[in-house]
């Protein structure tokens, strides 16, 4: 099989979208060819048999400039092979603007989506292709008529569990952007709770604020001064995709604020290194199994995410590495690339045919 791939990002050392190269490198271990058509590049490092076509969106050129690149690339690649299907992942701007000219030559489009946001040109993209993919069913918030889910395709073998032993006082750590809707303030006002009741935990915030949200970062950098949290509240900043699972084996638990809707990878990539993950995203109970009852807290609720805090701080030592085992043990069966690549290649058949 030959394919076409639209992708938002295509860097290795990109800290939110790095995972793709992941993605690319193991579909590239099971096809003949993959062309990826990227709105930007960084540092790429993909085998002999994916080539990858950068717009130019990390070189500053104009939406104009772009989607003139756009078509160049995918008109040099129709020209030059003969492709089988098409895989656009998390970027439905290119699904509509090769549309017409894929399904003139009758190749297929599955289109990846995973967001609560609900826009005019996903609504367009879900109409053009021929399959919608997402991790699961509460990530994909428009008609499921043509939605498949599949999981969110987490790189075991990086992700896992290794001799590193938990930081001492505890860790509690939150992957992801700083921004309103991964809620850092939350997990804040938690950590004061725990303190004021004698855990001495201390927090680390890996991730940085979007432009838009950099009033809203310093927002949160003042709240946890405000609190007497300055030596307890670390914030990291960004750190690559391969190397933020050393924070995962560090830490005590993961902590994900984010509301019901997408599930986060963080939250995955921390249970791939059997770590207990503290969510309020209702989708993520399946994962959790019967840990669902101690890692899932109301959404926005300080308190609530004290006592469950508290509650594992007080666990078994035992216990614990049931939970971290058992965990790691559902991402696998429900979570891992290898399973992600074998369902996409199965469905890439299904809608060639």
């Amino acid at each position: 099989m030959r394919l076409l791939w639209f992708n938002l990002a295509t860097d290795i050392d990109d800290p939110i979208l790095g995972f793709t190269s992941s993605w690319i490198r193991e579909m590239a271990r099971r096809v003949e060819f993959i062309h990826v058509i990227t709105m930007r590049a960084g540092r790429v490092n993909l085998p002999k048999n994916v080539k990858v076509y950068s717009v130019g969106k990390e070189k500053g050129y104009s939406e104009l400039r772009r989607a003139i690149e756009f078509y160049r690339h995918l008109f040099r690649v129709l020209r030059n092979d003969q492709i089988d299907a098409c895989f656009s992942h998390m970027i439905p701007i290119f699904t509509i603007l090769a549309a017409p000219i894929l399904k003139a030559k009758s190749i297929p489009i599955v289109t990846w989506y995973a967001h609560r946001q609900v826009t005019p040109i996903l609504k367009l993209a879900h109409h053009l292709s021929n399959r919608v993919v997402a991790s699961a069913e509460t990530s994909y918030r428009y008609k499921h008529d043509k939605l498949v889910v599949l999981g969110q395709g987490i790189d075991t073998n990086l992700f896992s569990p290794d001799d590193t032993q938990p930081d001492n006082p505890p860790l509690l750590l939150s992957v992801g952007r700083i921004s309103p809707i991964k809620d850092p303030l939350t997990l804040i006002e938690a950590v004061r709770v725990l303190q004021q009741q004698g855990y001495k935990v201390h927090c680390a915030l890996v991730g940085e604020a979007p432009e838009g949200d950099r009033a809203y970062a310093e927002k949160v950098r003042q709240r946890a001064s405000d609190l007497g949290l300055e030596g307890v509240v670390q914030f990291v900043g960004a750190v690559p995709n391969q190397q933020v699972v050393q924070w995962y084996r560090r830490c005590f638990a993961h902590i994900n604020l984010c509301p019901t809707g997408a599930l986060d990878k963080a939250a995955l990539e921390a249970m791939a290194c059997a770590r207990p993950s503290f969510v309020a995203n209702e989708g993520f109970r399946e994962t959790l199994g019967p840990w669902a009852a101690d890692l899932v807290f109301r959404h926005s609720d300080a308190q609530n995410l004290a006592q469950k805090l508290e509650n594992l701080l007080k666990m078994a030592k035992r216990k614990l590495q049931t939970m971290g085992e058992e965990l790691r043990q559902n991402v696998l069966k429900l979570h891992s690339l290898n399973r992600l690549v074998e369902r996409l290649l199965i469905l890439f058949d299904e809608v060639t045919r």
